[in-house]
């Protein structure tokens, strides 16, 4: 049976239509139904997460005044609602550094005639910027971050990878943590003055299997669904029993029912700016975090799903007294090294945690702190942005100054102030070129109005034609695209159109080109001013394996193309082709 909606007037279904897709978009039923599909490495991964998030939640909640419970909760509701609910299918959310501090800024301002900080205030504010979280969802706004400069979001991997490293080295040599990454730094020549040999016994190995593990792997098929995390806590674990080693463990875990808080419903208004900063803290926090994801997985997340997740994650984490939660990167990376892939690992790991706060905490209070820091230590390691360093020399100057002004700032500063100074830099940047470029392009255009379309022999090659400048804000609709595109075995990205490309722009077509190719599709890279190719030799886009199928016109990629089809596959019929183009 057919049930036909309601006939209703023009702005009015245009306004219903926006809000369905909101609320369509919104939908966990995409991640529940996925959560079948991974189960046994899903549970790995979400106890290997539960046992390496409780210290930090537990460091979070006495840093912010509020307790080690308040962080622990915060890690149970982040995990199950940021989980089922978010936009990324490996993100893991719980209290993170940033949204600590702007919790404790806000426990200041809000003070009781004692001197003692207001709490039913300060979990107000926070109930309320998860509603905002949930109004910004469905009205769309998160997308925007797809509009992030490449070098800005390598910047903060890259930053976000060395302050792990260095917050971890003091643990792993037996040395109790340091408060700051400026202490860290400092503490470094002092190392080997003050080191404990215990913990060196115990570190030393768990990072050898951490770093050796996937080599063995590669020998030993039987061992590939071992993940070298677990194994490594284990190993650990066995060290520190068998031989009783003087190191700092894991320790007492507060138990306990969380105490209810109301918030005071009718300040909304007069809250509304601090729990708007909290807000958008969280957003920036949290989908940075999803592009890292995006960059690892090489799927892409929602963007207004997440903000969804996390605005529901805020406003139960405040009922139940907990800190602000957001899509933490350690968190999100340490899921998909030890296998998790769907968001039954977040919801796997929160139960974890809610089994050790109901009682179950004897159970991992021996863990050596040493063992934790080598595998948050190769967590550091593995979220650096290696394609970008590898090619750092050669970067474009203005894109090289973006990422290290970034990395720099995340390192000595905050995440939102690097957001802010690398977006900064990339606008005026992006200002800089299209005023240079305008009236070339449009020459462009007017060379190629009476131009003939291109035939090509064969329905199973299609051209991909972007137009105009190719950099972050126009990365987005290139991909839109392409994913619309019939089923064909050869795709020919043509450049001739493209005015100018920022690194943003070049790694889009190489993450496009290697998805192309993951689906079986033979990819050839055409046309393009000497300036634009320069820049995708630079990066590796076009490199010495490519170079092969890179070709000055459309003309020699279109006639290469089909004799390679014909090599392939004799019988295609001939048919009529599909040329795509962005603007």
């Amino acid at each position: 049976m057919v049930i036909e909606e309601p006939e209703i007037d023009k702005p009015t279904s245009t306004a219903y239509n926006y809000l369905f897709d909101s609320l369509k978009e919104i939908n966990p039923w995409g991640n529940i139904k996925i959560m079948p599909s991974n189960i046994g490495k899903d549970i790995v991964a979400g106890i290997v997460i539960a046992v390496i998030s409780l210290p930090a939640a537990i460091a979070f909640g006495v840093g912010s005044g509020l307790g080690a419970i308040a962080g622990i909760w915060a890690a149970i509701i982040g995990g199950i609602f940021g989980g089922v609910f978010g936009g990324s299918k490996i993100g893991i959310s719980g209290p993170t550094g940033p949204t600590m501090i702007q919790l404790s800024a806000i426990m200041v301002g809000y003070q009781l005639a004692s001197g003692e900080p207001d709490l039913n205030v300060a979990f107000t504010i926070l109930f309320f910027s998860g509603i905002i979280l949930m109004i910004l969802s469905l009205l769309r706004v998160s997308q925007l971050i797809y509009f992030t400069p490449y070098s800005v979001v390598s910047g903060f991997m890259c930053g976000i990878g060395v302050i792990v490293i260095l917050l971890q080295v003091n643990p792993f040599f037996g040395i109790p943590s340091a408060g700051s990454i400026k202490d860290a730094a400092i503490a470094i020549p002092h190392l080997f003055e003050n080191y404990n040999l215990d913990a060196l016994k115990i570190a030393v190995p768990c990072l050898l299997i951490l770093l050796l593990w996937p080599f063995v792997q590669k020998q030993i098929k039987a061992l590939a669904k071992i993940p070298a995390s677990l194994l490594a806590l284990l190993m650990g674990l066995g060290i520190e029993e068998i031989w009783h080693l003087q190191v700092e463990v894991v320790g007492h875990i507060p138990t306990g029912v969380p105490q209810l808080h109301i918030p005071e419903f009718g300040q909304f208004f007069e809250f509304f700016w601090p729990a708007l900063s909290i807000a958008g803290l969280v957003i920036v926090d949290s989908l940075l975090t999803c592009i890292v994801a995006d960059n690892i997985t090489g799927e892409k997340h929602n963007s207004n799903r997440e903000t969804f997740g996390q605005g529901l994650a805020n406003l139960f984490s405040s009922l139940l007294g907990g800190l602000p939660t957001a899509t933490s990167t350690v968190g999100t990376v340490t899921n998909y090294q030890t296998g998790g892939r769907t968001p039954l690992a977040a919801v796997v790991q929160s139960l974890i945690l809610l089994a050790l706060v109901l009682g179950l905490g004897p159970l991992v209070e021996h863990i050596p702190m040493a063992c934790l820091a080598a595998i948050l230590f190769k967590v550091g390691l593995n979220i650096l942005d290696y394609k970008i360093l590898s090619i750092f020399h050669r970067l474009p100057l203005t894109d090289m100054l973006v990422f290290s002004v970034v990395l720099v700032v995340t390192l000595v500063e905050d995440l939102l102030v690097a957001m802010a100074v690398g977006l900064v830099f990339a606008f005026f940047r992006f200002i800089q070129e299209i005023s240079v470029t305008y009236q070339h392009n449009a020459h462009l255009l007017t060379e190629i109005k009476h131009e003939k379309s291109i035939a090509i022999a064969d329905n199973k090659i299609k051209v991909l034609k972007p137009n105009g400048p190719l950099f972050f804000g126009s990365v987005e609709p290139l991909n839109e695209v392409y994913r619309k595109a019939k089923e064909h075995d050869v795709l020919i990205i043509d450049l001739d159109m493209v005015s100018f490309i920022d690194l943003s722009g070049a790694y889009a077509i190489h993450d496009l080109a290697l998805w192309a190719e993951r689906q079986g599709r033979r990819v050839v890279i055409s046309g393009g001013e000497a300036k634009i190719v320069k820049i995708l030799e630079r990066v590796n886009v076009i490199d010495e394996k490519r170079k092969r199928e890179y070709f000055a016109n459309i003309e020699d990629a279109i006639s290469y193309s089909q004799v390679a089809e014909l090599m392939n596959i004799i019988d295609h019929e001939v048919e009529t082709t599909m040329i795509l183009r962005s603007s």
